[in-house]
């Protein structure tokens, strides 16, 4: 084995027990808790969906204490301005105004985790500050550029309140590596433990029994290089991926039908070149935490919801519906292309 190989395993150890933290605190979201360390290691912005109260906040607190480095969190509001994220001012004791850094630059390049609670509620101008910020890990302020080398964003979204919220432009959806649902456990067993278990009541004392720094930040970067180039992909692997991508664009060529759909009149624009590319980023990660160098169809189908389906985008009449059309479609087109 050799020395980067060695490392990547005791990542590896790294990375199950900082998922570990996270279940301890989440319970019964273990599927959403590995998709969201697939995409801590691929380095990619989240965006949590979910009814009120189902635990999105819990979730993304516990990863930023686990995931350490400076932290800072915004709440969405109607009134909220792309300034207020840059900087904000206040009058000192002898009436002079003061200028202070705003949540997104008081960190500095410490900055790690960046957690915009509700970031449907906050206008389309904040949207467009946080496309630059999401995409470059960088924006411009008082005459400078500031830059954000560990900068990931953590976004939670309320799916059931409608009045003074905005709807997340296709361009910054795109932005988000992954969308994740957090739904509500069936199991009543779990179901008992939130009700009557009194350490889910408090939300503040069981964040704090998350264990800090389980992954190191700051070297987060290059593990997530180094898982990148050493996970292979075979010319039939490839392939499929490619017919993957198609099906997105064309479900109706591969036999995938829709109860009520003209599929021919169905996507405007199917999965972009990003999207696909980090596709493929999600699955060698998924593939590197398998103890595996190569990959397998199995490691695309495991991310293939929460990274492609918010990137294809729907006729209006069926966009209107995309929470019951995007799930159906995804499934049908895993279903009907052909795996290697």
């Amino acid at each position: 084995m050799n020395q980067t190989n060695s490392a990547l395993a005791d990542w590896q150890h790294r990375a199950f027990a900082f998922e570990q933290a996270i279940n301890h605190v989440t319970l019964g979201q273990e599927h959403p808790v590995r998709q969201l360390l697939v995409a801590l290691f691929a380095r990619g912005h989240v965006l949590l969906e979910g009814d009120v109260g189902v635990g999105k906040t819990t979730l993304l607190r516990a990863a930023a204490r686990a995931l350490g480095g400076a932290y800072q969190r915004v709440e969405g509001t109607v009134d909220l301005m792309p300034s207020d994220l840059i900087y904000h001012t206040w009058i000192d004791d002898t009436g002079q105004m003061r200028i202070d850094p705003g949540p997104l630059l008081a960190k500095g390049e410490d900055l790690s985790v960046f957690f915009f609670n509700e970031i449907n509620r906050a206008r389309p101008q904040v949207h467009s500050l946080l496309l630059r910020a999401m995409a470059e890990r960088s924006v411009t302020a008082f005459n400078r550029e500031y830059f954000f080398p560990h900068f990931l964003l953590f976004a939670d979204r309320n799916r059931v309140e409608k009045e003074e919220t905005f709807e997340l432009p296709g361009a910054a959806r795109d932005r988000f590596f992954m969308e994740i649902l957090i739904e509500s456990p069936t199991d009543n067993v779990l179901r008992k433990q939130l009700m009557f278990d009194t350490r889910f009541q408090d939300t503040d004392h069981l964040i704090s029994s998350v264990p800090e720094a389980v992954l190191p930040y700051a070297e987060l970067n290059q593990v997530a290089a180094n898982i990148q180039t050493s996970i292979q992909a075979s010319p039939t692997l490839q392939e499929y991926a490619l017919q993957l991508w198609q099906a997105t664009v064309t479900p109706g060529q591969y036999g995938v039908q829709l109860s009520d759909i003209d599929m021919s009149n169905l996507v405007l624009a199917g999965a972009s070149p990003r999207g696909m590319g980090m596709l493929m980023r999600g699955a060698r990660v998924v593939a590197w935490l398998a103890g595996r160098d190569y990959l397998l169809p199995e490691d695309i189908r495991a991310v293939f919801y929460e990274i492609v389906a918010h990137r294809v985008f729907f006729q209006p009449v069926y966009e209107l519906n995309r929470d019951v059309v995007a799930p159906a479609l995804m499934a049908q087109i895993l279903n009907q292309v052909a795996a290697p």
